[in-house]
């Protein structure tokens, strides 16, 4: 069985600029890594890096350097007011630098305008080779992977897809046999990371906890075996694990590489 495709997520290293990302990835022994062309808050640094910017541009020659692909671009969220066209821009850029996927978060509550919505975007990405998907997380308007189906399922594109990350999948209470709930041929991608596995009981540890502080593969309680046993054998999976506690005294790529080898001893396992 081939190797599955390991991608460095931009929250894992998020101290770094988009050019450092691709570097760090290389120098950690990633094939891919994924970029946030839109911060997720505003407390987040926002870098030029959509458009023909000087940075899209080191990005460009830094990929074509170090060998490394893009395997998505963030983060693009779906809001009572978002004007979907607005992203066209962003979805030209990751475009560009060879993203062939995209993180979606649902932040509407009326189910309806959402997936009309979503498959809008949907449709912007088509033409240039994307593909749009959703990820539950419990604080959103689209809360687990039952929603995200529902959505997928009812927007009827077929490049649109559900983002399964261990730590929402588990927060929001689903279990490894829900996936099944999903056609494989809308699971593009996963991400991994591990979490205590005592849930919060309170939004603010919760989301904590997500952005902040997640455990390496093995250090936590999440059943991530069974969430991979259940996904598409060889399906890439982007590490995203934000530790900022020890990203105080160990630096990015030292990071990486830990969460690297952690996360291959969890696959040489299954």
């Amino acid at each position: 069985m081939a190797p599955r495709r390991l991608s460095l997520a931009a929250l894992t290293v998020l101290e770094l600029s988009p050019a450092e990302m691709v570097s760090c990835a290389a120098d950690a022994g990633y094939s891919c890594v994924g970029l946030r062309l839109i911060p997720a808050t505003d407390r987040e640094p926002a870098w030029p890096i959509i458009g023909d910017t000087p940075l899209v541009r080191v990005v460009e020659r830094r990929l074509a350097v170090t060998g490394i692909a893009v395997l998505d671009i963030e983060i693009l969220r779906v809001k009572p007011d978002t004007r979907i066209e607005d992203y066209h821009a962003a979805l030209e850029t990751g475009a560009r630098l060879g993203a062939r996927h995209v993180l979606v978060a649902g932040n509407d509550p009326e189910a309806s305008r959402l997936t009309e919505r979503f498959a809008a975007l949907c449709d912007l990405g088509a033409p240039l080779g994307l593909t749009m998907n959703l990820e539950p997380m419990p604080w959103t308007d689209v809360k687990n992977l039952q929603q995200a189906v529902r959505v997928v399922a009812h927007a009827g594109r077929p490049n649109a897809g559900v983002l399964i990350d261990p730590i929402h999948f588990d927060r929001a209470g689903n279990a490894p046999a829900d996936i099944a709930l999903v056609p494989n041929s809308a699971l593009h991608y996963a991400q991994l990371c591990d979490a205590p596995s005592r849930r919060p009981t309170d939004t603010e540890t919760l989301l904590h906890q997500a952005r902040a502080e997640r455990l390496m593969p093995g250090e936590g309680g999440l059943d991530l075996k069974g969430i991979l046993r259940a996904l598409p054998a060889g399906l890439p999976l982007s590490v995203e694990i934000p530790m900022q506690q020890l990203a105080q005294t160990v630096g990015a790529i030292d990071r990486a590489r830990q969460m690297r080898a952690k996360t291959e001893e969890l696959l040489a396992a299954l």
